[in-house]
């Protein structure tokens, strides 16, 4: 996804966005879909072979989806669970929580980083349920569910593209650079703004996940898949590549674990929905439901540990830049098939509300 850039010193475009933040705060509060966001510039358009692979799914929700969904509404600048279960999500019945840092919520140093929301996920520590973050403004942070209290947040700058985030089991943070083209482990452990932090260089770094029983941190980059060990101590943690996979076609942009088989992952580029085995190092595209889910440019894909349906994201003809969508995309099997709409959303990516790492 290309990273937001905003002009500075014109006061006509700040008198637009302060308006269009009230605008959208208020219906986060009223439960009403946001107004949309002027769309950012398209810095990494999507290349024009891949344009007739624009999902154009109906405008209408339809079918059979249970489980919360939480993703990033960059229309809103906010992170949203939905329920969906709930066929219509324009009532307050399938808004089941919104939240964005403010000053008063602790989040002053980092509030200006916040927008265009890349990578929302949910892990549990120490009986505590977080929602991890990483916004295309720099914004980079763990929050508390529900509260929206803060565990841990940073600015790691607009330039960087942050892509992805993961928390890790001692309590630091993963940060992926797609612009940046940097994994960074950050000494959250430290405290609530640590900016202490390892890193190695992966050329557009766009997905994250920990594996618990290799004790392995999974890094998604432009051409590879690669294995990084995180070493030292909490407070000053190490990070090295242990293995390195080129990736079956260009592009990577989503990594999610299968549940249900800790030897695969789910690994998406512009040109297709693979899973990788771990235990044989390969690639595949024969797995249960490949025929409805192998799709181009999805920028999310993770299935239901219980129900086994697969949630998808994926850039919608006439949605406001070349990566978002307004609607949710599921497939099951029999006919578990359905569609859910947020109007005037912009997702990148949405998953399901699952804590799980695998």
């Amino acid at each position: 996804m290309p990273r937001r850039t905003a002009r500075r010193g014109t006061r006509p475009r700040t008198v637009r966005r302060t308006c269009a933040a009230v605008v959208a705060a208020a219906a986060a509060a009223a439960g009403a879909p946001p107004a949309a966001a002027e769309p950012a510039p398209p810095t990494d358009p999507l290349p024009s072979g891949l344009r007739p692979a624009l999902a154009k799914p109906s405008a209408q929700p339809r079918g059979w989806a249970k489980g919360l969904v939480i993703g990033g509404d960059q229309a809103g600048h906010r992170l949203v669970v939905l329920d969906a279960g709930e066929r219509s999500w324009s009532g307050r019945r399938a808004v089941k929580w919104s939240w964005r840092p403010t000053a008063a919520r602790g989040y002053r140093d980092v509030a200006a980083a916040w927008g265009g929301a890349s990578d929302v996920r949910v892990r549990r520590r120490h009986g505590r349920t977080y929602v991890v973050t990483a916004q295309g403004a720099g914004f980079a942070g763990a929050v508390e569910y529900p509260s929206g209290r803060r565990l841990w947040a940073v600015d790691a700058g607009r330039s960087s593209g942050l892509h992805a985030a993961e928390l890790l089991p001692d309590g630091n943070v993963a940060v992926a650079a797609a612009n940046g083209h940097w994994v960074r482990v950050y000494a959250a452990s430290r405290g609530r703004a640590a900016r202490a932090h390892a890193q190695v260089r992966l050329a557009r770094a766009h997905g994250l996940l920990w594996d618990p029983s290799r004790r392995l941190l999974w890094a998604l980059g432009d051409d590879h898949l690669v294995a990084l060990r995180v070493g030292g101590t909490a407070h000053r943690p190490t990070l090295r590549a242990v293995k390195r996979r080129r990736l079956p076609s260009g592009s990577g942009h989503d990594l999610a674990p299968v549940y249900g088989d800790r030897n695969r992952l789910w690994i998406t580029t512009h040109h297709g929905v693979y899973q990788y085995d771990k235990r044989r190092d390969a690639f595949t595209t024969r797995y249960r439901l490949a025929a409805r889910v192998n799709k181009r440019i999805v920028k999310a894909v993770g299935d239901h540990p219980r129900t086994g349906q697969v949630l998808l994201t994926r850039p919608k003809k006439g949605c406001a830049t070349s990566w978002c969508t307004d609607t949710l995309e599921f497939f099951g099997p029999g006919r578990r098939t359905a569609t859910r709409v947020l109007r005037g959303a912009q997702f990148y990516r949405a998953r399901w509300f699952v804590p799980r790492y695998q």
